[in-house]
């Protein structure tokens, strides 16, 4: 992945002081909970909700299981239908094919559709280096990037703001982008909606290039899919002459007759809709309708090693629907931006440290960026189970060292002495029970300290069970 959002803290320190940030977490508490509300009640609708659940889990897996066979499919039906298939191996290769292929036509702007692979790369600025500059036109991303500003959300990715908020970034940074804020603007949802509109639609109608990802690949026919809620993508995808999508190799799926599962599980899960108001398909490019260039930038960046990590793998079943940000209770409390990557939440805690590794402190903390709760995995669409992956990422993270975790080590071997030893652990037992009324209600050290500082340490007991026991059962 790109090193967009290196150098960050570790999750622990960025979440701390995103808690104590009032306003933010009122955002997100309205936030979340409204979504999450809407999204239950229609869900609730579908009799035959899990059955549509499960088949979603196995198309992907299928698909995963295969995925080599499926890549080769999509190249040869998209090359078929007159697009050009680019093959990324990782955040840099990817950077530089678009960046050649927007410099080729002779232009140095690009309209975007809202791409979580393009911000996962960090496109915007790798295009910028260029002379490129890339104009985001999804509403929250357009807030984002005037505001000067990162995602915090897959699906909202302005959640962490107001009306208040975005009112004052439209009136300071409209005019630096193109056309300015209107006068009076005031921080009603219509006006300010009006506002982007006014402010996107010359760009649209400017644009030669346009950049997008996509929700699907159909392997059968090389046909791409965005689904989406506000009209831009349709504007990106058909305006401009010359159309880029970056998409991850994990999101092709075999049939047309699968793509019926996900548009039924998608729209219901993200934005609570029965339908998503925009489902734009292409395949290739076709004489006198939309691009008359198209290209297919296949992005592995790390998606094959975690392909091979047989637990770690489910992740990339993920459709992005961010139903399990809405309803993380760490997420709700922290934000996004905490996490330090293009996918927040408990989707991007498992994610995050398989696409990029967890040599950094803030990767090796996402495993643990978790109550493990299991709420997340109760409404994942595809049945990612979220919290199987975190402690299998926890375990991957301990073997690899440190001060923590060679205390925590330390510990467990001495437990594990003292298990295999009774007359030991009886001993222990009793001088632990006559000393109680000495014992801290906190321990000493930073790894044990963290942790006693939100409980208390239990109370020892008076005796210990085994002498309890001699005396009551004798």
């Amino acid at each position: 992945m790109s090193g967009t959002f290196m150098g960050m803290p570790s999750f622990p320190k960025a979440a701390r002081d995103a808690v104590r940030d009032t306003t933010l977490r009122g955002n997100l508490r309205h936030a979340t909970h409204t979504i999450r509300a809407k999204r239950a009640a229609a869900v609730a609708e579908l009799d035959d909700w899990a059955a549509l659940r499960e088949a979603g889990k196995q198309i992907k897996d299928h698909t995963l299981r295969h995925l080599d066979t499926y890549l080769v499919r999509v190249e040869e039906a998209v090359t078929a239908a007159g697009g050009t298939v680019h093959w990324a191996a990782d955040a840099e290769e990817a950077n530089r094919i678009v960046a050649d292929l927007v410099k080729a036509t002779g232009e140095s702007e690009v309209v975007k559709v809202k791409s979580m692979a393009t911000q996962e790369i960090g496109l915007n600025e790798a295009l910028e280096a260029e002379g490129i500059r890339a104009y985001e036109t999804d509403l929250a991303e357009l807030i984002v990037q005037l505001g000067k500003d990162r995602p915090s959300h897959i699906l909202v990715p302005a959640i962490h703001r107001n009306r208040g908020e975005i009112r004052d970034i439209f009136r300071s940074e409209m005019s630096e982008w193109g056309r300015p804020a209107p006068e009076g603007l005031t921080d009603t949802p219509a006006e300010l909606a009006e506002a982007a509109r006014l402010h996107l639609r010359e760009k649209f109608l400017r644009a030669k290039v346009g950049i997008s990802g996509a929700n699907f690949m159909v392997a059968e026919t090389g046909t791409l899919v965005v689904v989406e809620s506000e009209g831009n993508g349709r504007m990106c995808l058909t305006l401009p002459e010359t159309l880029i999508s970056v998409v991850g190799i994990e999101k092709v799926i075999p049939t047309w007759r699968d793509l019926e599962v996900f548009l039924q599980l998608l729209p219901r899960s993200s934005t609570a809709e029965r339908m998503n108001p925009y489902t734009t398909m292409w395949t290739g490019t076709t004489d006198g309708d939309g691009p008359r260039t198209f290209h297919l930038v296949l992005l592995d960046n790390g998606r094959s090693d975690t392909l091979a990590d047989e637990v770690g793998r489910q992740a990339l079943r993920c459709i992005r629907c961010s139903a399990c940000l809405n309803v993380s209770p760490v997420y709700e409390r922290a934000g996004g931006h905490a996490y330090g990557s293009a996918y927040p939440g408990p989707i991007g805690a498992i994610l995050t440290p398989q696409l990029r590794g967890t040599a950094t402190e803030l990767d090796a903390s996402l495993p643990y960026a978790s109550s493990l709760c299991g709420a997340c995995y109760e409404v994942c669409p595809v049945a990612i189970d979220i919290p199987e992956v975190l402690v299998h990422l926890r375990e991957k993270v301990a073997d690899q060292g440190g001060k923590g975790h060679r205390l925590e080590g330390a510990a467990m071997r001495t437990a594990t002495w003292l298990l295999d030893h009774p007359a030991a652990l009886n001993a222990g037992e009793r001088l632990a029970s006559r000393t109680r009324k000495l014992h801290p209600k906190r321990l000493p050290g930073p790894g044990a300290r963290e942790w006693t500082n939100s409980r208390d340490l239990p109370d020892m007991p008076a005796e210990p069970f085994r002498d309890w026991w001699k005396k009551n059962h004798a």
